[in-house]
């Protein structure tokens, strides 16, 4: 059995379940997910809920029980330097961003909390994860003819993320928004690589989109879908089939998800405020950073 510590928004809660499935998949065990964050009131973080069940995912919910026989058992954190792992530890907690190839050597019976925002944790079975990240219901008439407008043209998407990073000083500090700047030399790579490129454009600040972000290209502000159908506004972005990322999880799942072969996706070089964070296995080889 492999537990994983569901935390943050959806696309947090895609490279959780990424890293648990692939490491169950290893040993031909079980998947279980710890949901227990959503209802721990914290009053520090921006609150969230869990959207995974909208997905084909291949897991089942952990029991306290079982929750309780790994969790802290040794607060086991893993180390990159020397080679180390304590493999008696069952508690596996990540550090930092990088990836870490042992996390890929633990053994059964673990439960894993972190980030683990790179797909070096899940590359080896990609098509397991774009399977189980299939949305169980079927697009709506109005996400419907959205999808069908975006596959007749040379769609891309364009992710703006605001939010808390704007308004939470924590979040802000750690995180900050992606400049004008870049916007504006993603978009004119894009103009020169995509023939006639029309672009949709995902937010979660539409006001702000629509009285500041004014681009001389063909564009679509998609607004339509609330908060709690975050996966539908996922499921548009992986229509596209180039996109233009934000410094977010979520981008990175819709350009990751979108199965085009000769996509073009464009992301911020800095993803945290912070130089000190080393985001190098953040953002796949074939994507170009800004």
């Amino acid at each position: 059995m492999i537990i994983v510590r569901l935390m943050g928004g959806l696309g947090n809660q895609m490279f959780q379940y990424a890293v648990g499935r692939r490491l169950a998949c290893l040993h031909n065990v079980p998947l279980k997910l710890d949901l227990t964050w959503f209802s721990s009131n914290l009053t520090a973080v921006t609150p969230r809920v869990f959207l995974l069940n909208h997905f084909r995912i291949q897991a089942d919910l952990a029991t306290d029980e079982e929750i309780a026989s790994l969790r802290d058992s040794s607060l086991g954190k893993v180390r990159r330097f020397l080679g180390f792992m304590n493999t008696s530890a069952r508690h596996i907690r990540g550090n930092g961003v990088k990836f870490d190839e042992s996390i890929l050597l633990l053994p059964d019976n673990v439960l894993l909390e972190g980030y683990w925002q790179s797909e070096k944790y899940f590359i080896g079975i990609k098509k397991v994860i774009q399977d189980d990240f299939t949305i169980c219901e079927e697009p709506d008439s109005e996400n419907s003819e959205v999808i069908s407008v975006m596959h007749a043209c040379n769609s891309v998407s364009i992710h703006i993320r605001r939010g808390d990073y704007v308004t939470d000083a924590k979040a802000a500090a750690r995180h900050g928004t992606c400049s004008d700047a870049y916007y504006k030399e993603a978009l004119n790579i894009m103009s020169k690589r995509v023939y006639k490129p029309y672009f949709f454009v995902f937010t979660d600040d539409p006001d702000w989109v629509r009285e500041q972000f004014i681009i001389p290209y063909p564009m679509t502000l998609i607004d339509h879908n609330s908060p709690v159908l975050a996966y539908e506004d996922l499921r548009l972005m992986s229509s596209c089939k180039h996109h233009i990322i934000a410094n977010s999880s979520f981008s990175w799942w819709g350009a990751w998800l979108n199965p085009q072969i000769e996509k073009t996706v464009i992301a911020p070089s800095r993803w945290f405020s912070s130089d000190s964070i080393d985001t190098s296995d953040l953002i796949p080889e074939s994507w170009l950073r800004l």
